[in-house]
């Protein structure tokens, strides 16, 4: 139950008011790290999934059935809400105390630890990592039981007319770093994203997708944790979606993973599939 008078619709002002609260340190060491890991993820959703999340704030649960796939971080952004007012009012300690004000303040102090139990859990599919919410790896890679991998990662080559141009959507658009290599044997601009990698290098001759040359469906596949937050990201941007992406509970009957297949600036068709 929250008693804060927390504003309608700016979620900004209430990162904002638990930062306050948080910054002081005597709480949980990866309440911080909480707040910041809801705050990322919460500022990659459209302006209304947002909205959606203040309404729930303020106690509505009448909620449409869209947000039913993003639920646990808005009950998570309660939950860190309530934390944070218990800490506040912990941290005064009057001087007259009533038995049942002493009863009050040791079942909140015991309550501290519910909340304290998902700090530092993945959410939806992605952890906090180097100040930065990043996808979590799969059960049984190398990253996580430390096994020798001599392979890092692959990366992709797409020819083009003008790699600089394409470089530029991808980095304006959706989100890769660009860096520009031109001392290696073949000149190019190599995009990274999380552990995604694609080589852009100039092309000899007229540029198609391979989906046409070939007859396939995609020229590229991305794996995702959560393909709804990037579907969101793209969207924002204003990327064109080719396919779009189901709704969680019609997918369950889908032949293939959860996706959607977005077109970059050279017509390529790129699938974005569920891990």
């Amino acid at each position: 139950m929250l008693n804060k008078d927390y504003p309608k619709h700016d979620m900004n002002v209430v990162f904002d008011m638990m930062e306050e609260v948080l910054k002081v340190g005597d709480c949980h060491e990866k309440a911080i790290e909480e707040m910041n890991l809801l705050n990322r993820l919460m500022a990659s959703l459209p302006a209304r999934a947002v909205e959606y999340g203040m309404m729930f704030l303020h106690g509505s649960t009448d909620l449409p059935q869209s947000c039913d796939e993003i639920m646990p971080l808005y009950v998570r952004f309660l939950s860190l809400a309530e934390y944070c007012e218990k800490i506040e009012f912990l941290r005064i300690i009057p001087e007259d105390m009533t038995h049942g004000d002493i009863m009050k303040r040791s079942e909140m102090m015991e309550s501290l630890e519910e909340h304290e139990k998902a700090f530092g859990k993945p959410l939806l599919g992605f952890t906090m990592k180097d100040g930065k919410a990043e996808p979590q790896p799969e059960e049984g890679t190398a990253e996580e039981d430390n096994a020798l991998h001599l392979l890092e990662y692959n990366a992709s080559v797409f020819p083009c007319a003008d790699p600089v141009k394409t470089a530029l959507f991808y980095e304006s658009k959706i989100g890769f770093k660009a860096a520009h290599l031109d001392d290696e044997t073949m000149p190019h601009i190599k995009l990274t994203r999380d552990n995604t990698v694609i080589v852009l290098a100039k092309a000899d001759k007229a540029v198609r997708p391979v989906r046409e040359l070939c007859g396939v469906l995609y020229d590229m596949y991305i794996y995702v944790s959560e393909p709804l937050l990037f579907y969101n990201e793209l969207k924002g941007s204003g990327v064109r979606i080719a396919e779009e992406l189901k709704e969680a509970a019609e997918s369950v009957n889908m032949k293939t993973n959860r996706q959607f297949v977005f077109e970059d600036i050279d017509g390529r068709f790129i699938c974005v599939s569920q891990l």
